[in-house]
């Protein structure tokens, strides 16, 4: 259900002037790459509610074909496309290009899968991110990534029980500060937690906040189990819970319904949710994990059409 990886050098940069590239979120058919520069890119996306509809899909970012069977079954372009990339695996650029033409922003979940995470802050990977932060500038459109997503959880390495709170936001700090320095200002840094869940043993992420000055967006993981269960009781505690450390936007950024568990109406009740907590959007994840979350017959692919209507651009 998530994946790790990535590889390097450390990169130059020239100081010079900035170049401010301020990215629509539909910007669809007009996303060529800009030549190379050296120069640091700025490219910023836009933080309104009800904005994003997103998408994981398996085999990316290998391939497009499951991205684009999703799109043709909803009849709805995603407008972030997310996977999960290894500990030392490159940037893949020629994904992000892919998804840019169709009008998709690229959600990279970075995963440091049994890798010491005092060892990332200590600058000992800084050629490995040096490579990646110089693709991602390189790339010149915005780019969205998170390091360690569900650091609360207790079922990765980098997580709640077997690595340091401490040591996890001195590692985010480093690879954040690291990218500006070598101009990949072309990032939204999304911190992404997983639900609390205190009876199932998932604490508040609070003592994994590395601070608003290294997070632009919160990512928040949730997923449905059972038709009876609502967005409120689902997101809202920890909704809260991250709203005393912040006020940066919000993304439900992988999510699901159960294929057992009435998917119309749940999604239905995930886009009711969406807009009364007044969130960025979510991404859905179309695949196997603990349950079967892909979408399960055409009422539910028009559940989330439907949905998309009453968000920024209206769909397609």
């Amino acid at each position: 259900m998530r994946l790790v990886g990535i590889i390097a050098i450390a990169a130059a940069v020239i100081a010079g002037v900035t170049i401010s590239v301020i990215a629509a979120l539909h910007f669809r058919g007009t996303a060529n790459r800009a030549s190379v520069s050296s120069t640091p890119v700025i490219a910023t996306l836009p933080a309104a509610p009800q904005s994003y509809l997103g998408a994981y899909l398996p085999g990316v970012p290998d391939s497009y074909a499951g991205v684009s069977a999703f799109t043709r079954s909803i009849g709805v372009k995603p407008d972030l496309l997310a996977f999960y990339s290894g500990w030392l695996e490159p940037f893949s650029a020629s994904f992000a290009d892919a998804a840019a033409r169709q009008g998709a922003v690229p959600l990279v979940q970075i995963d440091p899968e049994n890798v010491d995470l005092a060892a990332i802050a200590s600058g000992r990977y800084d050629r490995y991110l040096g490579s990646y932060a110089a693709a991602v500038r390189s790339y010149r459109l915005p780019v969205i990534l998170s390091f360690g997503h569900e650091m609360n959880g207790s079922w990765y390495s980098w997580g709640y029980r077997h690595a340091s709170p401490v040591n996890f936001v001195a590692a985010w700090r480093h690879i954040v500060s690291l990218f500006r320095t070598l101009g990949a200002d072309n990032v939204t840094w999304l911190w992404t937690v997983n639900i609390i869940e205190k009876p199932g043993g998932i604490p508040s992420p609070a003592p994994w906040w590395p601070g608003s000055a290294y997070v632009t967006w919160v990512g928040i993981d949730g997923y449905y189990t059972k038709s009876s269960m609502t967005f409120a009781a689902l997101f809202g505690p920890t909704i809260v819970t991250v709203r005393t450390l912040t006020s940066d936007p919000i993304l439900i950024a992988e999510t699901g319904v159960a294929s057992t568990a009435g998917q119309p109406g749940r999604i239905a009740d995930l886009y009711a949710g969406i807009r009364t907590y007044g969130l960025l959007g979510f991404a859905w994840f179309d695949a196997i994990g603990k349950h079967d979350w892909r979408l399960t017959g055409p009422a539910a692919a028009a559940a989330l059409r439907h949905g998309a209507a009453a968000y920024h651009g209206g769909g397609s």
